[in-house]
């Protein structure tokens, strides 16, 4: 990361997805940055990730002039040589907020107001700082040589993904005011509550509480959103949100609008699928002769992996096939509809090194319930970030229909994606349609639907989106969800892998094309996590039962229960029922709905209820 050529830190590039990406606050040792939109990226510096079905769902939501998908820049420079060319790779970033606090007299003042001085660390990037020149310390009688200067720790934000820094002179003034005095920061008491925290002006003495800017308070005292977007220098006209008061460092201020994908065999065979995946690589070649040429860039820059097994004339066949139709798969926006086809597959598909699979045999015991289990020694995740929200959480919809407005990663309409892969490892369940058909007809599983129902009905009234009704996932979803959630909690116990690594898919839609119904748990983590085959290991028969077994019975009696099974997502307007930390609840990061629509009563019997259960023996 670098401001101005001066490198400030580093991030993982996984955490310019999840984390750290366009818009978002780096909160480092001594400087707070903001990420910069990718529309001043070095966009060559980027190495294409190849998936043709996550790039066919981003075109959806972002529009068809969206050409790639790529990696945010990576650095391989390990030296302290700061003149190196390699040293300036990184992202490019900008100090924010703007307002900085000198830690010993409390100046409060912007950094391009000429009171402060950066002061670059070249062999510690780290260690780069703002500091106060001339000041004297709080008492203004002894000098303190370049006392630091520390990012002030209270910003302006809007659900409509805006950010802006806190307007401190209107603040201490009560509005506008013509007064150019210097402000202190300060504190009155031995706490760092609110009510302990002051802004005060020099110049006409006007001072005021920082518990003014939160809450009702808030409300009255702060003026209305300016449309800021400091990630692209960027001003929204008429922005009728309304700002609130957050903190540097808050989570609520970046959540990251993204799309994943696995990385599927489409195609008839290997090299079918390798053109289809790099097409872009072959679609401009118009002779035999051009091949080889392709074939040797591609093996040096590693963009396309195991097509240099293939000899010219088999590639210029492929090439000459996919033209005329034969052979070529199409791209789907669907995401999850082409995996399940896949994973349902009576012969298991394979497509190395992206997607090796395995059937095994069904638990006993559970052979009227689960139809297949397949092993996925190897699969890859691609994960495309499509734009960014603040305040709220994108799914705070409650499932679906409108929600907070998702800011833009450029400028421009981007006509690229900031994107990552993974590899890993992972089990699939299919369970049995017409079980899962037949509970779903009965009055006990109706009546617990209901009640859940209820309580989306409830979250979204609440935040007044429209219609109540939309984004429900069904009862069918909320079985598999739960269940999901228990066997990533006991696999969490044995396989060895750091529990937040290990993630849920679940495949739940009724249409037209087909039922689905099961989920895939895998690892997909960013580093070595994910490929060291524990998963995998224990979804052998032998494994897989004992498991389950011991999640089933597991469920059955929470700790928190009576509290637990009684809760009844209706009174509180909340999204899950029977459902807790103690008993359901994973990471974050391994779920992909946050932790919403369970219900162990739909698993197993509960105290409340004992007659919803999709595995009433358990």
């Amino acid at each position: 990361m670098a401001y101005e050529k001066t490198p400030v830190g580093s991030v993982r590039p996984s955490q310019l997805l999840w984390t750290y990406g366009p818009g978002a606050l780096v909160d480092l040792p001594n400087l707070s940055v903001v990420t910069s939109g990718i529309d001043v990226w070095e966009k060559d510096r980027c190495h294409l990730v190849i998936e043709n079905r996550l790039l066919a769902a981003v075109q959806k939501a972002l529009g068809p002039q969206v050409e790639s998908l790529r990696m945010p820049p990576i650095s391989k420079n390990e030296s302290n040589d700061t003149n190196s060319a390699e040293a300036n790779v990184g992202v490019p970033v900008r100090p924010f907020p703007r307002w900085l606090r000198c830690v010993k007299c409390g100046l409060l003042s912007p950094y391009d107001s000429g009171l402060f001085e950066l002061k670059e660390g070249y062999r510690r990037p780290e260690a780069t700082r703002f500091v106060h020149q001339g000041c004297r310390g709080s008492k203004g009688d002894q000098p303190a040589k370049d006392a630091d200067a520390v990012p002030a720790r209270f910003l302006l934000a809007c659900k409509n993904g805006h950010l802006d820094d806190f307007p401190w002179q209107w603040f201490v003034h009560s509005g506008p005011n013509d007064c150019k005095g210097t402000l202190r920061f300060f504190e009155s008491g031995a706490s760092l509550q609110t009510e302990n925290l002051w802004v005060k002006c020099d110049a006409c003495g006007a001072a005021r509480n920082m518990a003014h800017a939160f809450g009702q308070l808030g409300k009255e005292n702060l003026p209305g959103c300016r449309g800021r977007h400091p990630h692209l220098d960027h001003y929204d006209p008429d922005c009728d949100a309304e700002p609130r008061a957050v903190l540097l460092g808050a989570t609520n201020s970046w959540f990251p609008v993204s799309l994943s994908a696995l990385a599927i065999p489409q195609a008839k065979n290997g090299l079918a699928q390798l053109l289809e995946d790099g097409w872009s690589f072959f679609s401009d070649l118009d002779s035999l002769e051009e091949v080889p040429l392709a074939i040797k860039l591609l093996k040096k820059t590693g963009a396309l992996p195991g097509i240099e097994q293939y000899s010219a004339e088999a590639i210029w066949a492929g090439i000459e096939a996919h033209r005329s139709g034969d052979g070529e798969s199409v791209t789907e926006a669907d995401i999850k509809g082409p995996e399940w086809r896949v994973l349902i597959d009576p012969v298991p598909v394979n497509d190395y090194p992206h997607f090796l699979s395995e059937a095994v045999a069904v638990p006993q015991g559970f052979q009227g319930k689960i139809a297949r289990v397949l092993l996925l020694k190897r699969l890859r995740e691609v994960n495309a970030l499509l734009g960014f929200t603040r305040v709220e959480a994108p799914d705070d919809s409650g499932g679906g229909g409108a929600g907070p407005i998702q800011a833009p990663l450029s400028r421009a309409k981007p006509d690229w994606v900031p994107a990552n892969q993974v590899h890993g490892e992972g089990i699939f369940i299919q369970f049995d349609e017409q079980s899962i058909a037949e509970w779903e007809q009965s009055a006990d599983v109706q009546a617990a639907d209901a009640r859940l129902r209820g309580g989306h009905k409830g979250w979204r009234n609440s935040r007044h989106l429209c219609p109540p009704d939309d984004g429900y996932p069904g009862a069918r979803y909320v079985m598999l969800h739960t269940l999901a959630h228990l066997l990533i909690r006991e696999l969490a116990l044995e396989c060895g892998y750091n529990a937040a690594s290990i993630r849920e898919r679940i495949y739940a839609e009724v249409n037209e094309d087909g039922s689905q119904c099961g989920f895939i748990i895998y690892t997909a983590a960013a580093d070595s996590d994910g490929t060291l085959g524990g998963l995998v290991e224990l979804g052998k028969p032998e494994n897989l039962e004992r498991l389950l077994v011991q999640a089933l019975r597991r469920a059955r009696i929470c700790s928190s229960d009576p509290l637990c099974a009684e809760h009844d997502p209706r009174k509180d307007r909340s999204l899950h029922t029977a459902a807790c930390h103690a008993c359901s609840f994973v990471a974050e990061t391994s779920c992909e709905r946050g932790n919403r629509y369970l219900d162990r009563a739909m698993v197993v019997p509960t105290f409340e209820n004992a007659k919803a259960a999709f595995f009433p023996d358990a």
